[in-house]
């Protein structure tokens, strides 16, 4: 039996060591902390889910099957962790580039967003501020996934599999080898090694340096004004565009989770390792600056708290999953939204594992760029829904 040597416990390491186990692969996970890390990219109580993705319509047509894997998970796991929302995105002027580029291509692929209005706004969504809306569009599907306890499920359903996992600190890595070092001087080697080290890979994997940066980026946890708590249990995830296509994003409270906002520019600066996880004033009030005039009676808002995740992110967002040396493949740059296709790229890792010419195609289809090979996608057949 082939043996398979993951990096990281992460969505990316877990999902890879899911697929792999599946497909007959011997499997041994390699994490530094305790799993599910606490200290993870994947580690909040949410990541979204959606189709609009500017003019990236190689990321938009992987949607669907990103839900059909993650169906496939859940008939695995025993439940569902995920809860559908819908998608409302809006802009304070019209014509920004995001929201004009999302609306084409979404007609385009067959599913054309209903446009949205201040009126509609005021009409539907009591909690935004119609008076700052240019224009914006409603998508039904869409919603949040709830990654802490998708990671915990993950990790446990790899265990139920036989996938061992080691708790240790990785000195070096060997690609050619298919091997770790170990900071106690001991090795692991497999006939695979996937790396899949999230904001720590650049530091570990020196030629990713040039291209992924770990990224420092900060979430704020809020609680409603009595009036509008109904009204934010049933709302949709925000795509907040501001006037200039940057804006920020906003997850509604759903499943015992908090309300939370985050920004969606990246700081591409910032150390998982030695920078604290707790935001500074300032950090957090940059985020809560974008969200003031899009919410209404902001200023009854309660901040329950403000922490920062780390990213990897690739210039431009685009998912790396290639071959590394002999006997490894990497799994990078997944910014803040690989989580998404965090069970499909697992799949598909598995899928291509030591065949060459789907191997070759992996790199392309995961950037976005490309369909996938003919093959790669075996395991969602009968799970794809819509």
């Amino acid at each position: 039996m082939p043996h398979a040597l993951v990096l990281g416990a992460g969505i990316m390491g877990l999902s890879a060591a899911w697929g792999l186990r599946r497909r007959g692969w011997s499997v041994t996970v390699v994490e530094q902390d305790v799993v599910p890390n606490p200290r993870g990219a994947s580690c909040d109580h949410h990541r979204l889910i959606r189709h609009a993705y500017g003019a990236a319509e190689g990321y938009m047509r992987m949607v669907d099957d990103a839900y059909a894997a993650w169906d496939l998970l859940w008939a695995e796991a025993g439940a569902t962790h995920y809860v559908e929302t819908g998608v409302l995105a809006l802009a304070s002027a019209t014509g920004t580039g995001w929201m004009t580029a999302s609306r084409a291509t979404l007609t385009g692929i067959g599913r054309p967003p209903e446009p949205i209005d201040a009126a509609a706004v005021a009409a539907r969504f009591p909690m935004f501020d119609p008076a700052t809306v240019a224009e914006g569009m409603h998508m039904p599907r869409g919603g949040v996934l709830l990654a802490e306890r998708i990671v915990a499920a993950l990790a446990r359903r790899c265990a139920a599999l036989g996938v061992a996992f080691r708790q240790a600190r990785v000195t070096e890595v060997d690609p050619e080898r298919g091997r770790l070092t170990l900071d106690d001087g001991d090795t692991a080697e497999g006939d695979l090694l996937v790396l899949a080290a999230g904001p720590w890979a650049p530091r570990l994997l020196p030629g990713l340096g040039g291209r992924v940066a770990a990224s420092r980026q900060i979430i704020v946890y809020l609680e409603p004004p009595e009036r509008l708590r109904q009204a934010w249990a049933s709302a949709p995830m925000l795509l907040d565009r501001g006037t200039t296509g940057v804006g920020f994003y906003g997850v509604p409270p759903v499943a015992g989770t908090p309300l939370k906002i985050g920004d969606h520019r990246f700081t591409c600066d910032g150390d998982p390792e030695t920078d604290p996880r707790e935001a500074s004033p300032a950090e957090r009030d940059g985020i809560l600056t974008l969200a003031a005039t899009r919410l209404k009676d902001f200023g009854h808002y309660r901040v329950l708290g403000a922490r920062a995740c780390y990213y990897d992110v690739e210039p431009e967002e685009r998912f790396i999953l290639e071959p590394l040396g002999a006997r490894a493949l990497v799994m990078s740059g997944f910014s803040g939204h690989g989580f998404k296709f965090g069970a499909l790229l697992g799949l598909a890792l598995a899928q291509a594992a030591g065949d060459p010419n789907l191997t070759a195609g992996l790199g392309p289809w995961a950037a976005g760029r490309a369909p996938a090979p003919a093959g790669l996608l075996a395991a969602l057949s009968g799970a794809r829904s819509n």
